[in-house]
């Protein structure tokens, strides 16, 4: 069992249990923890312990004899209390009172298949499975009921964990406790179990607490940063010039000695190339291991991409989208060449974006040890099943032989996918043979991250002399997560060619436009000089940043108010009709929320001077699982001094079936005021082969006066739950841009749009 204690505890287990002292013991293949008033914290002895009987007629939850309901979460919990919705989901169909209901994040096992948390896919995913497992509990349960009572299951019904039939009644705590629990359900079992209509659902769509929020509150919640393991010692990386291509060629630790506590260092060679030429610094805390890592002096030889600008990176992207033969199409209809060429007239333009750094609160780090012949990795994590393989690789042993075991995370947001930061722990405790902490600063986690890779994006669309739009093409070329570390997820374009399609999605849109084209160009260079990131909102967070912005300059290039030219592309035709399940209604729906925002945010009334409203609509993520969200901004403009100030946004999502409110309301709050934060105050710039801005006094998110108003509406829907994580922030920045031109008539197409560029704006001449 691993031990959490303060650092500097003396390894004797506490008289009382505080904030970062007390147990948590493994049962089974996951850590008992749960939050609330039933926070469990067990001893050694935990499977004394522990309820003698239960029934888990499936892997997604088990019941006690007390009646304890355990919903096993494989999503990683990040701020966003994932657990209460997908809990929230299967206790629906278990039929289940909801005070008897617990979550227990899970560690890393084959048999919970992906565990991945990102893209918005959590409540999508996991409805359908969640529900078939509430399903057959409920299902085992009344049978097993009818048999104690002596009647017919069809005479019995469930409800807040009771079998009743007719006036009698039986508890599922007492079923357990007395009945004869074995029916077990395989997944093609569980897959064709029918499920309640939307009409009967009791907890899905009702708003409750977020269960993990008293634990969070009262500090008994863990995160990786809290994770400390029996004879450890504390490590922090000197990390090198470049992100690739760096080789050590000596370390000078002498003026480190004189730091108390110091206790060596290690060049880490590591197979999987993750972290080359990395050196870990150990002390017998983590103050000291960051003050003798200051002190230690490395000399590196480093690659060309050491010298590597944010410019070149956007010099270079402008060379691809100029070769027309470069890249992979992902949206390619016939006769794009010859609508153009036919067109009455055309407008284009280019967006780019500048890096962004995930700035999490948490930063990077991992606790590892080898215990009983298995590797065993304590952190938060979002994508369990992405670094497993290289873990074992880098360690050379085999995937069985690794475990990640769950923690919560202190902020995600995409950062946390690439568990890269696991590495490092690993190699220095395989190197020194104990447990080894890594903890990262600020600036090491920033200088580490994978954050998201400035972009380039080139749009055109062609009409007719009737004005009518007859073709569109979208280049977009930026550095490619999935390319770097995972190309086994990327498919083939029209053209035969693989693409990323975290770094296209949103491009692919809903609008009807004629022939259409959407290519994705792949910066090589980018790739190779970091290690580009998912950041929330993903590939739509940049893509629909360029293409509504787009979306204004054609409407009033052709002098149409940009609603009723959205709407009259929106019109469901062909392949933007929308199919069952995820994407019912299409298009139309998109409309829907764009009709909506325009109402509640008064659109087309009269504004101040220098005030404007902007509008822009996305489908969030993907096209098979859209999620129509839309926002307006009313911006103020000071000419004198370039300050854009939101005074306030409006939100109008359709989400379909929205399982916890109020999770979905702080889902939308989040993801906008990120957009926001992108849109006006957030980036940074790579210069020499990093990124510039490595802490808080240079790198400037969005700060709490700078929060507006926000007006969040949610369409009624029983359709198929979708994602709410991040389609919000992909709105923002364009709904601003827009405004910001119907304020003051300039364009910006540049993120994040700072004071200096809207100055630089308003002293050239106004654009039409």
């Amino acid at each position: 069992m691993s031990i959490f204690r303060k650092p500097g505890d003396d390894g004797a287990t506490p008289a009382t249990l505080t904030r970062r002292s007390f147990l948590i013991a493994a049962a089974g293949t996951g850590f008992v923890m749960a939050f609330a008033d039933a926070s469990v914290l067990l001893p050694e002895s935990a499977e004394a312990l522990v309820a003698a009987k239960s029934y888990d007629p499936n892997l997604w939850f088990r019941i006690d004899e007390q009646g304890l309901i355990t919903v096993h979460v494989i999503r990683a919990e990040m701020g966003q209390h994932v657990g209460t919705a997908l809990a929230r989901i299967l206790a629906d169909e278990l039929e289940a009172d909801w005070s008897s209901v617990r979550i227990e994040h899970v560690d890393s096992d084959p048999k919970w298949g992906m565990m991945v948390t990102g893209g918005s896919w959590s409540v999508w995913q996991s409805f359908p499975l969640l529900s078939q497992a509430g399903a057959a509990g409920r299902i085992a349960l009344i049978e097993e009921g009818a048999r104690l009572l002596g009647v017919s299951p069809s005479a019995c019904t469930a409800r807040d964990s009771t079998v009743r039939a007719g006036g009698r009644s039986i508890s599922y705590a007492q079923i357990v406790q007395r009945g004869n629990l074995s029916r077990q359900f395989t997944a093609d079992e569980l897959a064709a179990l029918p499920t309640k209509p939307a009409s009967e659902r009791r907890l899905v769509g009702v708003d409750t607490q977020a269960i993990d929020i008293p634990g969070k509150t009262t500090g008994q919640a863990l995160y990786g940063i809290d994770a400390h393991l029996e004879g450890m010692v504390y490590g922090r990386p000197k990390i090198p010039p470049t992100r690739n291509g760096s080789t050590v060629v000596s370390v000078d630790d002498a003026a480190a000695k004189s730091v108390k506590g110091y206790q060596g260092h290690v060049v880490l060679e590591d197979p999987s190339d993750t972290v080359p030429g990395w050196v870990m610094v150990f002390a017998d805390s983590t103050a000291a291991a960051i003050k003798a890592a200051d002190l230690v002096r490395v000399q590196w030889t480093n690659d060309d991409t050491a010298s590597v600008s944010e410019r070149d990176l956007i010099d270079h992207a402008a060379k691809l989208i100029a070769d027309p033969a470069a890249g992979s199409t992902v949206v390619d209809d016939a006769g794009v060449d010859a609508a153009f060429a036919g067109a009455a007239s055309t407008v284009e333009a280019q967006y780019t974006t500048s890096s962004v750094l995930h700035f999490q609160l948490e930063p990077v780090n991992a606790t590892a040890q080898l215990k009983d012949g298995v590797w065993e990795i304590h952190t938060g994590n979002q994508w369990q099943s992405l670094i497993l393989p290289t873990l074992a690789k880098a360690l050379g042993v085999g995937e069985d032989k690794v475990v990640m075991r769950t923690y919560l995370l202190g902020g995600g947001f995409g950062r946390r996918l690439n568990g890269d930061y696991a590495v490092p722990a690993a190699l220095a405790a395989q190197a020194l043979g104990k447990p080894v902490k890594m903890t990262c600063t600020r600036a090491d986690d920033a200088r580490f991250d994978s954050f998201r890779s400035p972009s380039l994006q080139r749009l055109r669309m062609g009409f007719d002399a009737a004005g009518k739009v007859v073709a569109m093409q979208h280049d977009a070329s930026a550095g490619w997560p999935t390319e770097v570390m995972v190309p086994a997820f990327m498919p083939k374009g029209k053209n035969d060619r693989p693409y990323d399609p975290f770094s296209i999605s949103g491009a692919d849109h809903w609008y009807t436009v004629g022939a259409h084209r959407v290519r994705a160009l792949s910066n090589d260079l980018a790739n190779r000089s970091f290690r580009p990131g998912w950041l929330r909102s993903v590939g739509p967070g940049w893509t629909n940043w360029a293409l509504e912005s787009f979306m204004d300059e054609a409407a009033h290039k052709q002098g149409v108010d940009p609603l009723a030219f959205r709407l009259g592309l929106l019109d469901g035709a062909g392949g933007n009709a929308g199919s069952a399940p995820n994407a019912v209604g299409g298009a139309l729906r998109q409309a829907g929320v764009l009709r909506r925002v325009a109402e509640i945010s008064g659109w087309g009334g009269t504004l101040p001077p220098d005030t404007g409203l902007g509008i822009a609509t996305s489908f969030g993520q993907e096209r098979n699982m859209p999620t129509w969200v839309t926002c307006v901004a009313r911006v103020r403009v000071n000419r004198d001094t370039g300050v854009v100030t939101a005074e306030k946004l409006f939100l109008v999502t359709d989400a379909g079936t929205v399982v916890h409110p109020d999770g979905a309301l702080a889902q939308t709050e989040g993801a906008a005021l990120w957009g926001l934060s992108m849109a006006l105050h957030e980036g940074t710039q790579f210069e020499n082969g990093q990124v510039r801005d490595t802490n808080l006094n240079t790198y400037t998110p969005l700060r709490m006066g700078d929060v507006p108003e926000l007006q969040i509406e949610f369409i009624a829907s029983t359709e198929a739950a979708v994602g709410l994580g991040e389609p919000s922030t992909t709105v923002v920045a364009p709904a601003i841009a827009n405004a910001i031109f119907n304020a003051v008539g300039v364009r910006l197409r540049h993120l994040p749009m700072r004071p200096a560029d809207v100055l630089a704006a308003l002293a050239k001449p106004a654009e039409a």
